[in-house]
């Protein structure tokens, strides 16, 4: 009997981890990805992977949700978490990631993979079951139009926005100084320190600024994690000041006193030619972007290697759409993963591709499908997006608030300490239950 062959959909971070996964548990792949035949909005290369937004996987610690689902995927064999750890840069308590070499570690592993067929084409309708979509929140038009005659069901959205990043030797270092928040992870970020009266004149420019208007037809839904500062600005003078521009656990060298915002920027690439402006997702024009921009102390003079811009996400009606094995209610040989299916950030969008090659993998051979236990981090984020009694469903983002509670009182970092050790004990179990260990990645780069 021929073997079956599962398609993958998008090399994304999402379908390069489904394909990995899958083809270490013995299973062929024909991964699909359409760059660089057909580029995207936000993409420049047609590497597997591609980061187009920020460099970071947020924090590393098992202090935090993120942290915990970090290491769950690592003790599964996961690809990008090897490829990350190879990749990796100075963020302080952060994982940030040279994105050239992430990326190109993991095309290359994919690359030599003897069960993955890689095929350089757009995909426009549903292939053949069983198949894994995971075409991102960029899913192209004939695709997304398929897929919805399949699920029955309109398509959600919302908007996200890239930060600029910034040449580091245009960096005015007289002004700017490096450190991180109450000295965690050492001198990792490039900080530019404002007083109340530049910190309101920028303000005032934000809102000033000309924007990139979205299509009449189109309504704008920010997802609360990646908000343009144009909209945080919006809310009120002070928002910029206690988000993306906080000023805590930072002393300005020159004044010795903390300033009363800080714009930071996070090394971007590993020779540390690039800075990334965290948080500074905007829909400003180009030509006001490097006006406006240019205002913050330390950047006078910056040199734009990528400016900001603003594209359109899209996700599925997960809570009425999906098992909590990742596939279709109405059709369990497809399975949907990534960001599309409502998870929010990169390493949540890996993760749930590394589910959903699981379950494809035990549908092929004929096992049950299965979900994580709810006290991990992804069966808690997995629980969360396919509870079919959510409403008004958003994207959600991996964190402690989604697990079941603790019996006791504990509080504070003694509680997250013992989320996390449930957690990961549970993931333990679960991997030997179902025997679902694999042999590690290998992440050189290309």
């Amino acid at each position: 009997m021929e073997q079956a062959i599962v398609s993958v959909v998008g090399a994304g971070l999402a379908g390069s981890e489904a394909a990995f996964q899958l083809a270490r548990r013995g299973v062929r792949v024909r991964l699909y990805e359409m760059r660089p035949v057909r580029m995207t909005q936000a993409h420049r290369t047609g590497l597997f992977a591609e980061l187009v937004c920020s460099n970071s996987l947020r924090n590393a610690s098992l202090e935090t949700a993120v942290g915990v689902l970090k290491e769950e995927m690592r003790r599964l064999g996961s690809l990008v978490m090897s490829a990350a750890a190879a990749a990796a840069v100075p963020a302080g308590a952060a994982l940030a990631v040279d994105r050239d070499q992430f990326a190109g570690a993991i095309t290359a592993a994919l690359q030599r993979e003897p069960l993955v067929e890689i095929v350089r084409e757009e995909v426009t309708s549903i292939p053949s079951a069983p198949a894994i979509i995971a075409t991102g929140p960029l899913t192209g038009a004939a695709l997304s139009q398929a897929l919805s005659e399949l699920i029955g069901s309109r398509h959600l959205y919302f908007y996200d926005a890239i930060a600029p990043i910034v040449a580091a030797n245009s960096i005015d270092m007289t002004v700017a100084f490096k450190a991180s928040r109450y000295g965690k992870g050492g001198d990792d970020y490039i900080n530019c320190p404002m007083t109340e009266a530049e910190y309101a004149a920028f303000v005032d420019a934000v809102l000033a600024a000309q924007k990139v208007p979205a299509h009449p037809f189109e309504r704008t839904i920010y997802f609360e994690g990646c908000m343009p500062i144009e909209e945080l600005a919006r809310r009120g003078p002070k928002t910029l000041a206690f988000g993306p521009m906080r000023p805590v656990g930072l002393t300005d060298p020159r004044t010795g006193r903390r300033p009363a915002a800080v714009v930071q920027l996070r090394q971007d690439d590993r020779e540390g030619r690039l800075y990334n402006m965290v948080g500074f997702q905007t829909k400003m024009t180009y030509p006001e972007q490097r006006r406006v921009l240019r205002t913050i102390p330390g950047l006078h003079n910056a040199q734009f290697v990528r400016f900001g811009s603003l594209h359109r996400n899209t996700f599925i009606d997960s809570p009425r759409l999906l098992t909590p094995a990742l596939s279709l209610r109405a059709r369990p040989d497809i399975f949907l993963a990534g960001q599309m299916i409502g998870v929010e950030g990169y390493v949540e969008s890996a993760a749930a591709g590394l589910l959903a090659a699981i379950n494809a993998a035990r549908m092929v051979s004929g096992a049950e499908m299965i979900a994580p236990p709810p006290v991990t981090a992804l069966g808690s984020l997995i629980a969360y997006i396919t509870d079919q009694s959510r409403r008004d469903f958003q994207p959600m983002n991996a964190n402690f608030g989604l697990m079941p509670e603790l019996d006791g009182r504990l509080r504070g970092r003694a509680k997250k300490t013992e989320l996390a050790s449930r957690a990961l004990s549970a993931i333990d179990a679960w991997i030997a239950r179902y025997r679902l260990a694999i042999q590690p990645p290998v992440t050189a780069a290309a």
